[in-house]
């Protein structure tokens, strides 16, 4: 699964800081709106313990990095264009930012918890602006442009399932492949709306609102990240709870602060582990006052306060909602290597669920055509290839090649 993760939000809250402190990119970085015009794609990274400590071996890792113990996954992730107000009907940059997320899995809203952007994304007051009104209106600009796609040609979808006995469900996941919708998703959504699958010409305009509403809500979960919570009134922080209860996923984040403590590590200056709860200075005699006083509001204000800076934990939620696992293979089951020699070189995201055989394929075509059988490293059993794999596992794949 080529998982992909969308950052989402109105202009002017943090959104590209957010970005470049979970990547390796570096997108621009203004306080006007519309700095993001065109989509900035790279990559981020979830973690998960590193088997290398487990088997007492020095990994070489290929396609992730591992820092102390700690594999770093990679997700690619992409950082779309501000969206205001009716960005449906193409205000703003409109119809581009919606059709920038078609892949996207999950969606990160970046949200300014601080209350200090209005809904156009233009600075104002702190805590001047309602917060909870910016989820409000991605879910309505999300729910408007599913539909409008929901509906082009609806007239001649419905009736040709009538006619020719095709499931609605089928039809329309094949007109919403190009989103990354699934039939499954659709059924669900029918089922959730009792609608009548076999009379679907009889749905109403509200029946296709509706359902392209659940549709967004299954197939592109949000994350809420209550970005600039460390200046957020306290009012204003009392709102996240309000959503929680309502069943929200909310995150209490600085970017900000997540994207200095990575420079001032790039620099030597500290030691930090993206996610960590804490840092620790390399370099306390050659910091300069303003230096020194920027990283203890950090520790004091965003560390102490919510336990981490959030970023990494929005990315560990979008996991744990798709429920994928970590797998590794290697090759050499007593060596964990690949042939090229590299030890536990690749850690690979799969949907829970996933088989050996399945695991096979995604390494390599002809390993899963010529799959054999697959040994589990730990506990150095056959497994077949009907075997449903487990997070963590260490899988070496014999193949007839």
């Amino acid at each position: 699964m080529a998982m992909q993760l969308g950052i989402v939000g109105k202009p002017n809250v943090g959104k590209s800081t957010f970005f470049n402190a979970a990547t390796d990119a570096h997108a621009e970085i203004a306080n006007y709106p519309f700095t993001t015009i065109d989509a900035n794609h790279g990559v981020m990274y979830f973690r998960t313990p590193c088997p290398c400590k487990e088997f007492k071996v020095t990994c070489t890792p290929h396609n992730s990095k591992c820092i102390e113990g700690t594999r770093f996954v990679p997700i690619e992730a992409i950082d779309v264009a501000g969206l205001v107000p009716d960005a449906h009907k193409g205000k703003g940059l409109g119809n581009k930012f919606l059709d920038d997320l078609r892949q996207a899995h999950v969606l990160i809203h970046i949200i300014d918890a601080s209350g200090s952007t209005d809904a156009e994304g233009n600075p104002c007051e702190l805590g001047s602006y309602d917060p909870l009104q910016d989820v409000s209106f991605l879910e309505k600009e999300l729910m408007y442009w599913m539909a409008d796609i929901v509906k082009r040609s609806w007239e001649k979808t419905a009736r040709q399932s009538e006619l020719e006995g095709k499931k609605i469900d089928r039809m329309l996941a094949e007109k919403l492949t190009g989103l990354g919708i699934k039939e499954e998703h659709i059924s669900s959504a029918l089922r959730k709306q009792d609608l009548d699958a076999l009379h679907p010409s009889k749905w109403s305009d509200d029946d296709l609102l509706t359902l392209a509403q659940y549709i967004c809500s299954i197939s592109k979960p949000v994350i809420l990240a209550f970005n600039k919570s460390d200046k957020a009134p306290d009012a204003l922080m009392k709102k996240a709870e309000v959503l929680r209860k309502q069943g929200y996923h909310v995150i209490p984040t600085s970017a900000e602060a997540e994207l200095a403590l990575i420079n001032a590590s790039k620099k030597g200056i500290i030691e930090y582990v993206p996610g960590s709860s804490s840092f620790q200075l390399k370099q306390a005699d050659e910091l300069s006052e303003k230096q020194r006083n920027a990283l203890e509001y950090i520790r004091e204000h965003v560390l102490k306060t919510y336990g981490s800076t959030g970023v990494q934990q929005c990315i560990e939620a979008a996991v744990k909602m798709l429920d994928l696992i970590v797998v590794y293979p290697v090759q050499d089951d007593v060596h964990l290597t690949d042939k090229e020699g590299r030890v536990l070189p690749d850690a690979f995201l799969i949907p829970r669920g996933t088989t050996a055989k399945e695991l096979a394929y995604k390494v390599h075509t002809d390993l899963g055509e010529h799959f054999i059988r697959a040994i589990d490293v730990r506990t150095h059993r056959v497994i077949g290839a009907d075997h449903e794999l487990q997070n963590g596992d260490v899988i070496s794949i014999i193949a007839d090649t």
